[in-house]
């Protein structure tokens, strides 16, 4: 048998295969066809939809949309961002918690845009980035494609609750072997598991990171992926941990990854920022400049439409709380879902990650991959993600997310 014949260059990457969740909507579609939408659960869509499947959209920000002068339609984007809608996005991601430093915004497409960023400016070929062993999969991929290695720590400990001793060892362990460390902490409303540290865990989280740099050789960046945070409870309330962000050590820099795409329900105009803190003001400028110079390289600007409507909203009190009244409708269903699942599997016994908030629940056991293919006997799509399967409460009526978990059970024991 002959050699496969390449033509991309040695250093890419081998891809195998299509992406696993687009590939399992892809059958869940089919089933639809087969047996009819009333049959079938999907439970693999990371977007909010309501109970007919169509995606759930904020009328204001659509009507917004819609009225926008053809100029801000057609129009390029800064590099770094409309400067409107810099000054929106802080807002936004901060709301009434605004950590004491210097802060500076650049635009990025999405919060896959930030993560790209923070990895290819703040780490170097070869190193490791850290994140949980529950984690969403794309951190490998963004890793993986400039050439970085994930490594992982154990998320949970035995009380289910944020596992400080084995994030702090692996810090610990990572620092011996690298000058800096990229830190990838998807929090508020974890994806997948739901989980959110409490006030608590935020502090003790923070003050392993400063122990970790007393050696002022040492530097760490802990990119905060809250992409969920808008669904993860009262909007002040889940931002409160910001405020052990304030008078870092120079030698830590915290990133927040932000994202039009679950906020604002617009998923496809890929807008997004990250947003730099730190105690240094010469740090967030060099942020500032060297995250021009990655636009530039990669994808130049972002879309001007998105950046104008968010800049609109935070400018007028009246329009930010029609949105946030919009959204927290979607917070109450989005509740109503996963309390309808959760409430079921502790009647038949099914056991879960801790869930707080957010779009997803997902269901440790072992044979994800053979017990998620059972499943799809009874028609439920959902995706195994290691030793788990993660259950996106996010696209499936509440309904069909009680009755979701006494299948799980068949599915784990067959």
């Amino acid at each position: 048998m002959s050699a496969r014949f390449l033509m991309v260059s040695p250093h890419t990457r081998a891809v195998k295969g299509d992406d696993k969740i687009f590939a399992i909507n892809q059958a869940a579609q089919e089933a639809v066809k087969k047996v009819g939408a009333e049959n079938v659960v999907n439970a693999t869509i990371g977007a909010l939809l309501d109970d007919h499947g169509k995606l759930s959209v904020l009328p204001t920000m659509i009507d917004l949309l819609k009225n926008l002068p053809p100029e801000e339609f057609a129009a390029y984007a800064p590099i770094g961002g409309v400067p409107r809608f810099l000054e929106a996005a802080k807002k936004s991601a901060f709301r009434d918690c605004f950590p004491e430093g210097y802060i500076e915004a650049m635009a990025t497409p999405g919060g896959t845009g930030a993560i790209r960023n923070t990895i290819r400016n703040y780490s170097a070929p070869g190193d490791s980035i850290l994140t949980s062993d529950w984690y969403w999969s794309p951190y490998h991929t963004i890793a993986d494609e400039h050439d970085r290695k994930i490594e992982t720590y154990s998320l949970f400990n035995e009380k289910n609750e944020f596992h400080l001793d084995a994030f702090e060892q692996k810090i610990d362990a990572l620092l011996r072997k690298q000058e800096q460390l990229v830190i990838l902490l998807n929090a508020p409303a974890h994806n997948p598991t739901g989980y959110s540290p409490s006030i608590d865990e935020w502090e003790a989280i923070m003050n392993i990171l400063k122990k970790a740099v007393q050696n002022k050789h040492k530097k760490i960046i802990l990119f905060v992926d809250a992409a969920y945070i808008d669904f993860a409870g009262e909007t002040n309330e889940c931002r409160a941990f910001m405020k052990y962000f304030s008078h870092l050590p120079q030698n830590i820099l915290v990133i927040i990854g932000f994202s039009m795409s679950k906020s604002y329900t617009l998923y496809g105009m890929r807008s997004g920022a990250a947003i730099a803190i730190s105690s240094s003001k010469e740090v967030v400028d060099e942020f500032k400049m060297i995250s021009q110079y990655s636009n530039r390289g990669v994808w130049s600007n972002g879309t001007r439409p998105a950046m104008i409507v968010l800049a609109q909203v935070f400018e007028n009190p009246d329009l930010l709380a029609k949105v946030d009244a919009e959204r927290a409708a979607f917070s109450n269903l989005l509740f109503e879902r996963a309390n309808a699942f959760i409430e079921n599997a502790k009647k038949v016994n099914l056991d879960i990650c801790p869930y707080k908030a957010g779009f997803f629940i997902t269901v440790p056991c072992e044979n994800a991959e053979e017990a998620a293919k059972e499943l799809q006997n009874d028609f439920i799509f959902a995706v195994p993600i290691g030793r788990g399967i993660r259950f996106a409460v996010s696209a499936v009526p509440k309904e069909k997310c009680a009755q979701a978990p006494e299948k799980f059970v068949k599915a784990i024991r067959k």
